[in-house]
């Protein structure tokens, strides 16, 4: 069974709570205790009905206590398909909380009120979604109950969207009315849109189609780690473990370490300690070559005749987040997949207003939830191809060397 990530944003009040316990509500994914414990907290409640926003906001409490939560996951599956929901704070000021959520995720469900239409946040978010190059949208236009379900104002909601996709470049983009209150178009397609001729909510999650989504044509194996057990029985035994991120790799294919630039062939594949002549993203396996070359974790074994670029200065779109600003000169940890090397911040070329994706002039320093373009050298070359390519390998982390704290989310550019 195949996993969906998916990530939920909307503007404050949007109801995005509502809608994610309306999910796990009606898709019997949430534990008896859970349900009693809502059930007493909605007691106040004058239509005595359950408060399915309590699912989540019980978040808000400890926020306000001063704990930090960069992002709230949810779990829940179905008979066809395991969903991971990463929620992260809609505010301005919680920009890297979307980043880190988006990062990972394989679409974006965006809440517009159909009472305000497309606003601000609405465009923010949109634009986050197309600097992760996330692959699937699903405009969620709730409280269409409060516009007495108009097909109207849903259309002209889906007019204005549509042209900030298309700004954005946004791919496969789905539009959905629903009333995550009273569960229309959640779970079930609803009678109370009979102009709708779509699917539901949970519908679109449980087919949307995540396998096409990965790369198999450009073949990156970063190594995790060189297996060397030297005992009697296994005294020559040299493997490379890892993930295939994207690709297809073959026994007999003649492979490049990046880096380093030394050749090989595969001489073996395995995968749960058995031999296979094929593998494929994304897979864990162990590879042997056919040549004892030095090699260890970090390094990217890849084809022959498909190399990624490798650099040590480095373009890069950055999210900062941390708490004391980005300065140039500054030194951190550079981690994209395995591989982890110093780096140093040469330049900020510009930051990018979040709102209207437009360039203004360099800052001295970045800021907490500045989105900027820097340019970043390394210790040591750097394997990578282009975000925008490969997200798998395009990405990478920011490391404050005394605290081990992720202060930057890259995009190489």
């Amino acid at each position: 069974m195949d996993i969906l990530r998916f990530i939920t944003a909307g503007s404050v009040d949007d109801g995005k709570s509502t809608l994610i316990g309306r999910l796990l509500y009606d898709s019997k994914s949430i534990m008896i205790d859970q349900l009693e414990a809502i059930e007493k907290q909605s007691k106040n409640r004058e239509d005595g009905e359950i408060d399915l926003a309590l699912l989540t906001d019980g978040l808000r409490a400890e926020r306000e206590q001063g704990i930090t939560i960069d992002v709230a996951y949810k779990y829940f599956s179905t008979p066809n398909r395991k969903f991971i929901i990463a929620d992260a704070p809609g505010h301005t000021q919680y920009t890297r909380n979307m980043v880190t959520g988006a990062s990972n995720s394989d679409l974006a469900i965006i809440l517009v009120d159909a009472r305000n239409g497309v606003v601000e946040q609405t465009r923010r978010h949109s634009i986050i979604a197309s600097l992760l190059n996330l692959p699937h949208v699903v405009v969620a236009i709730n409280k269409m109950d409060l516009v007495n379900n108009s097909e109207d104002v849903y259309n002209n909601i889906v007019i204005d969207y549509a042209e900030v996709a298309s700004s954005l470049g946004l791919k496969d983009i789905k539009y959905i009315p629903v009333s995550a209150i009273n569960g229309d178009n959640i779970v079930e397609k609803s009678p109370a849109f009979p102009w709708y001729e779509g699917e539901s909510l949970l519908y679109i999650l449980e087919n949307v189609e995540v396998a096409n989504d990965i790369n198999y044509t450009d073949a990156r194996f970063p190594v995790q780690y060189v297996i060397r057990p030297q005992t009697e029985a296994l005294h020559d035994y040299r493997g490379y473990a890892g993930k295939v991120i994207s690709g297809i790799y073959k026994k007999g294919d003649a492979v490049v370490v990046q880096p380093s630039g030394l050749q090989s062939t595969i001489r073996a594949i395995e995968i749960g300690g058995k031999e296979v002549d094929e593998v494929f993203a994304p897979q864990s396996v162990v590879l042997h070559l056919s040549d004892d070359i030095d090699i260890s974790r970090g390094d990217v074994i890849v084809q022959k005749d498909n190399q990624p670029s490798v650099e040590n200065e480095l373009d890069v779109l950055l999210c900062w987040m941390g708490n004391k600003p980005l300065i140039p000169g500054n030194k951190y940890l550079l981690q994209i997949n395995s591989r982890v090397t110093r780096a140093v911040i040469k330049e900020i070329e510009y930051k990018l207003n979040v709102n209207s994706l437009l360039k203004e002039p360099a800052p001295e320093q970045a800021s907490l939830n500045d989105i900027v373009k820097v340019k970043i050298k390394t210790a040591s070359p750097v394997p990578f191809d282009s975000y925008k390519k490969l997200r798998v390998n395009g990405g990478a982390i920011l490391i404050d060397e005394t605290s081990n704290v992720t202060v930057g989310a890259c995009m190489i550019q």
